[in-house]
């Protein structure tokens, strides 16, 4: 075999796994036909981020004399923020380079296809075809935005999230249709810049999948910025025949047209697993999934997969974690399966959220009798300092064991406070515990152990 391992695809899921791999002694190699980092490094996780840095900094300054600070003058050049986030992707990239060097891993430069017999077909630019070998493969080419049938997207008027942040000129007008992640980041983004949007969503609440409490509280404060929200709505058609885009919306009252120079779509994602080579190698898929055990093997052996293509959230971290039990357990060493209920989510708009484990909802439904604890940044100093009181931490315990089911924040920089609860729900800390561990006073997150002791009826600052 030329490898012990060949890993296709080097997002989050496969660099991670191609380097631990390394680690453990495994002759490697990683097939990537774009760039190294995926679409995470490269057009999503952290270019976004520069994005909404900018965005966050544009923000300060437009309310500086809030801080008793005055700025006479002041405006954004919308390229230059893109050209930003551009060169942080690449200086992200460029470090995956430096890390394949340092743990010697082959990278081979091409799309990749599985075939019979553990091969792999590496088909450069120019057409020329190379096959290795190797006694593990492990597919982790990833996923791309979905396309509706009412939302054709033509990269002009009609984008996804790749046009979205290297658009070379800011629209005055944008409708973001969908609100996970990746739509209510780039409403907030496009908002801040000054653009007027306007988000669809199709379910009852924008980010769904949130608790309930936290989804409100977004909205409030998404409307409060200017931010047009409609939920329970579908948009069922766009004509982009004129100069800008007219959006049909069907609503609870009725349709209604808006109009906008650019509509994206953030309706979710398609997995990248057509043309691959599954169905010669007789790879089994379910809708759009390939079919994996509690360590990604598939169903022909010497075949693995990870990340956005197997079930579970398609979510960086998660790929990574994924890749890294898998390549763990080829090595032989002892790994347990994936605990998919502690998984944290973060949205990084402003107010940022962040959530792991069941929401109150969930929890009800699921037959816990439950205490539930809610502390609000309103009542935090650190909070009142920094001039950002919106939001709150919400916890959920079993009210018999005392176990944390839940956890639920939103609010500035809770997407770094969110793993004291992942922490706390994989040591199976109980509420009684986290009360009783001492918090550092002033910080933001001391709301964490403020909305346990309200769990409890023993909170001080409300």
């Amino acid at each position: 075999m030329d490898f012990d391992v060949i890993v296709v695809g080097s997002g989050p899921g496969g660099y991670v796994t191609a380097i631990r791999a390394s680690q453990l002694g495994l002759k490697t190699a990683v097939v990537e036909k774009e760039n190294l980092g995926g679409v995470c490094l490269n057009w999503g996780c952290i270019p976004t981020k520069a994005l909404l840095k900018s965005a966050q900094v544009f923000e300060y300054v437009k309310h500086a004399e809030d801080f008793g600070i005055r700025v006479s003058k002041y405006d954004k050049d919308f390229n230059a923020v893109v050209n930003r986030s551009r060169q942080v992707a690449n200086g992200m990239s460029g470090g995956v380079q430096f890390l394949m060097k340092k743990n010697k891993i082959t990278v081979l430069d091409g799309f990749g296809k599985v075939k019979p017999g553990k091969k792999v077909a590496v088909i450069a630019e120019h057409g020329k075809e190379t096959v290795y070998t190797a006694n593990h493969i492990i597919i982790a080419t990833g996923a791309r935005s979905r396309e509706l049938p009412s939302l054709p997207q033509d990269g002009k008027k009609i984008i996804g999230y790749r046009q979205a942040m290297t658009l070379d000129k800011q629209p005055k007008k944008l409708v973001v249709v969908g609100s996970g992640a990746i739509g209510i980041e780039f409403a907030y983004f496009y908002n801040s810049m000054g653009t007027e949007v306007t988000v669809v969503e199709y379910l009852p609440n924008i980010v769904p999948l949130e608790d309930e409490e936290v989804s409100k509280q977004l909205e409030r404060t998404f409307k409060k910025s200017g931010i047009k929200v409609m939920t329970s709505s579908e948009v069922t058609g766009v004509d982009t025949s004129g100069d800008d885009c007219k959006v049909m919306v069907k609503t609870k009252k009725g349709e209604e047209v808006i109009n906008a120079d650019i509509v994206l779509s953030a309706v979710g994602i398609a997995t990248n697993i057509e043309g691959i080579g599954l169905e010669d190698v007789g790879i089994a898929t379910d809708r759009g999934l390939v079919m994996v055990n509690d360590y990604y093997q598939t169903t022909v052996p010497g075949y693995y997969a990870i990340g956005d293509i197997v079930k579970g959230p398609a979510l960086a971290h998660v790929a990574s974690a994924e890749g890294i039990l898998c390549v763990e357990k080829i090595a032989g060493h002892n790994v347990e399966p994936l605990d998919y209920g502690n998984i944290p989510g973060c949205t990084y708009c402003f107010p940022e959220v962040a959530s792991v484990g069941m929401t109150e909802k969930a929890a009800k439904e699921a037959g816990y009798d439950l205490k539930v604890g809610k502390f609000p940044f309103s009542a935090s100093g650190k909070a009142s300092a920094s001039g950002h009181k919106e939001g709150f931490i919400k916890v959920i315990f079993d009210a018999k064991y005392g176990e944390l089911l839940g956890a639920h924040m939103i609010g500035s920089n809770v997407t770094e406070m969110i793993a004291e609860a992942v922490l706390a729900r994989k040591l199976e800390t109980t509420g009684h515990e986290i009360l009783k561990a001492v918090h550092p006073h002033p910080t933001l997150s001391e709301a964490f152990m403020e909305a346990t002791a309200a769990a409890y009826n023993e909170v001080i600052h409300l």
